[in-house]
């Protein structure tokens, strides 16, 4: 009898035990987790003051504000308030109005550009405004622009590896990045800027992380961490803009898209002195596959006495400069420029993106269906324009995105390119 009352004591002391203890876990699970939400809710509100404090940043006081169409704001910022000014070293910079110098050559072409009477690409706001003299127009910075970004650091950059290196032939490196393209381009000798003429589309996007853009490349240096690039041309991109309209945009880096360089003016670099065209603002109108062709002008070129590397679009449009000091090697001159076609392949659900890149045509289809740049040309050490000499052309595969070159009296040298991405012999 004994021995079975210290047996039910010694049952009831080990349920105590068990009840305690199991109470003492239940309280520290309780207490993990509500110190794991006090984390959570620590990092949200220091996320959203980051956030805060870089639209603080990119937004500048404006004199006035432009509601665009198609849901942009464009703020008119005071010319010498533009984001360039935060940079350390343009803080008593004196703005250069204009360039010294124009390539040679470049008016002879406007005269017959002019008299093919092709209709003006425009910017959607231009429909609801302008912005004063002395300012220039801004596309405003929302909140959650820079909440789709992978971080604060990151908006408005492009990911490490993004340029297409021709040179490369380990097919392992080629879709290491996830970026693929069809590109003309020419290396070998010293270049003091590039021209195209680009036919406009809005191609396709599959993944909202996913882009595809249409552009020149000005570049210096190696493929490694020391690249510089300076780059201009229209681009789609969800992630970077919030919708799929078709936008001018400019980038540059000096470090291979490392720390330095950005978007448009989501950084400062890029000196404006425009007060007609935005950064990143959408254009139109678009070409329609056998229908309308639209394209636009696009020339960078190093000023010959300032040092500085200028941005013309259209034939009326000059609009800033990346001064010299923000590159090492392009401080000189470009070993080589590639102009082009770019997407991001993300490999949803393992197979290749259909993302499009320009018309989502192949070249073959031609005028009309396939997209194309024409009329690319070089600025040479004489500050004059020229054909290229020597032009290459490169895909990773072309059975998704391909590109061919040309050459005729009217266009001089040309190419079409792109492809639709994802199709039957691009699984």
């Amino acid at each position: 009898m004994a021995a079975a009352r210290a047996c039910l004591v010694a049952l009831v002391l080990a349920a105590a035990a068990l009840f305690v203890e199991g109470g003492a876990a239940a309280a520290a699970a309780a207490g993990n987790a509500g110190r794991a939400s006090a984390q959570q809710r620590r990092r949200q509100l220091l996320r959203q003051r980051k956030v805060h404090s870089h639209l603080r940043r990119l937004n500048k006081a404006p004199v006035a504000s432009i509601e665009s169409p198609d849901g942009d704001t464009i703020d008119c910022v005071p010319i010498s308030n533009q984001p360039a000014f935060d940079h350390p070293f343009l803080q008593n910079h004196t703005i250069q109005m204009r360039p010294a110098y124009h390539p040679e050559g470049l008016y002879d072409e406007s005269k017959v550009a002019s008299q093919q009477n092709t209709q003006r690409i425009t910017q959607m706001w231009h429909q609801n405004g302008k912005c004063p003299e002395n300012t220039i127009p801004i596309r405003r910075t929302k909140k959650e622009d820079v909440l789709r970004a992978s971080s604060v650091r990151r908006y408005g950059k492009k990911r490490h590896r993004s340029t297409p290196n021709p040179m490369s032939v380990d097919p392992d490196m080629l879709n290491e990045s996830g970026h693929q393209h069809a590109i003309a381009y020419v290396e070998g000798d010293k270049y003091y800027g590039a021209k195209a003429t680009i036919n406009v589309w809005q191609p396709k996007i599959e993944q909202a992380n996913e882009f595809s853009l249409s552009q020149l490349w000005i570049l210096g240096g190696s493929f490694g961490q020391d690249l510089n690039s300076i780059e201009a041309g229209w681009q789609v991109s969800p992630d970077l803009y919030g919708d799929n309209n078709t936008r001018l945009f400019t980038y540059w880096t000096s470090d291979a898209y490392q720390a330095t360089g950005c978007y448009n003016l989501l950084c400062s670099g890029f000196i404006q002195i425009n007060n007609q065209i935005a950064m990143g603002a959408s254009i139109f109108p678009i070409s329609n596959y056998g229908g309308s062709q639209y394209d636009i002008n696009i020339l960078v070129w190093k000023d010959p006495k300032e040092g500085n590397w200028w941005l013309q679009f259209g034939n009326d449009y000059v609009l800033g400069y990346w001064p010299s000091f923000l590159f090492s090697y392009l401080a000189d001159s470009a070993s080589m420029i590639e102009w082009g076609g770019e997407v991001v392949n993300t490999q949803p659900d393992g197979s290749h993106t259909s993302t499009q890149m320009g018309s989502g045509h192949f070249p073959e289809e031609g005028f009309g269906k396939s997209s194309y740049f024409r009329n690319i040309q070089v600025v040479d050490s004489t500050n004059n324009m020229k054909a290229p000499q020597g032009v290459g052309s490169f895909t990773e595969q072309s059975n998704c995105y391909d590109v061919q070159n040309g050459n005729n009296g009217d266009w001089g040298t040309y190419f079409y390119y792109g492809g639709p991405g994802k199709n039957p012999n691009c699984p």
